[in-house]
């Protein structure tokens, strides 16, 4: 018969005595977090039969902490992946009991997102928020740093100067490369046009001014038409785009620099039946991965979900830790370039 491990065997696996192995089951005392790991992680090679209250006991161990997350557009395919990815950095945290939070503004309106981030605030230990620029966001985060809970600004940088850290892109360098893409594409000069989410999106706006800067610099023959503001709607895009290739027979280049790619695609499959306008969007969907396949978009450029995320509740954690309420800068990640070849 087979004899079953014991006590004995697990602490002489942990390296530990068999009285710390026994509080560690009991909790009779306290046991530090690395012993219990330790020990959790000798009872499971041994095969002893309580491991399982000690997994529960490590876990117990560890701090709570709850994240909250503000995010916009529910039914967006992009802010949905959002979410899950938010989920799975929260949950694969193994320091930390982590629960995750995440609500939806109603709409873009500055007191919409300030009622969303006071709401959170009031419930979790760190918050972070893909918002717009306004003095009212700038106050809620104020009120929630003087509070002790540290606030970070996700994809578009609100409250500089108060919040904690942004993390995202480096839009001035994305709207590079765009105009990079499409001026590459295309075989003759012409006009170019650029949509943006609106003037409280300050990551559009930096993303314009780099589009603008490369197309002066690099090429002159091409001509940037008055910035569009969609709303990051799809039905705004559409009856924009299918008014710009009307009034412009000449536009040879379309960049949307937020959301409402889906529009812009829809018009140029209406009014081209073979691609004819080099279109560069933001993000992989199905809607964009569909044009990119047939040739109606040039490029996405895309946010590296995953890897946001990880790092966001690092950077969330750290603050937590640290104590203090300084402002540790821009936290920029490298955009994915998806092309035709790569669907």
């Amino acid at each position: 018969m087979v004899k079953r491990p014991t006590t004995q065997d697990v602490a002489r696996a942990a390296g530990v005595s068999v009285t710390t192995v026994d509080r560690a089951l009991n909790g009779r005392a306290t046991v530090r977090e690395e012993t219990l790991r330790k020990i959790a992680d000798a009872a499971h090679r041994v095969g002893y039969h309580a491991r399982g209250l000690l997994a529960q006991n490590v876990d117990a161990a560890k701090p709570e902490v709850t994240f909250g997350f503000v995010l916009i557009k529910k039914s967006q395919e992009f802010y949905q992946n959002f979410a899950r990815e938010l989920e799975v950095a929260v949950t694969a945290r193994r320091d930390v009991r982590g629960r995750a939070i995440i609500r939806y503004a109603s709409s873009q309106s500055p007191d919409d997102f300030a009622d969303a981030l006071r709401g959170l605030g009031a419930r979790c230990d760190a918050v972070a928020a893909a918002a717009v620029n306004h003095q009212r966001l700038t106050q809620a985060v104020q009120d929630l740093q003087d509070k002790g809970v540290p606030v970070f600004s996700l994809l578009n940088d609100f409250a500089q100067g108060v919040r904690r850290n942004y993390i995202g892109l480096n839009n001035m360098k994305v709207g590079r490369v765009a105009a990079w893409m499409i001026t590459g594409r295309i075989r003759r000069p012409g006009k170019l046009a650029v949509f943006v989410g609106g003037n409280r999106w300050h990551g559009h706006d930096l993303r314009e001014v780099g589009f603008r800067s490369y197309v002066r610099e690099n090429v002159p023959g091409c001509t940037v038409l008055e910035t569009l503001v969609n709303l990051e709607t799809r039905q705004l895009t559409y009856e924009a785009t299918l008014d710009l290739l009307r009034r412009h027979p000449d536009l040879v280049g379309i960049y949307c620099a937020g959301g409402g790619m889906e529009g812009a695609i829809a018009a140029l499959r209406e009014v081209h039946a073979s691609p004819r306008v080099a279109l560069v969007v933001n993000e992989l969907t199905a809607d964009s991965r569909a044009a990119l396949a047939d040739g109606y978009a040039t490029m996405a450029i895309c946010t590296p979900l995953a890897e946001l995320c990880t790092d966001l509740v690092d950077l969330m954690l750290h603050a937590l830790q640290d104590g203090s309420d300084k402002i540790t800068g821009q936290h920029f990640l490298e955009p994915r370039i998806i092309l035709p070849e790569m669907t």
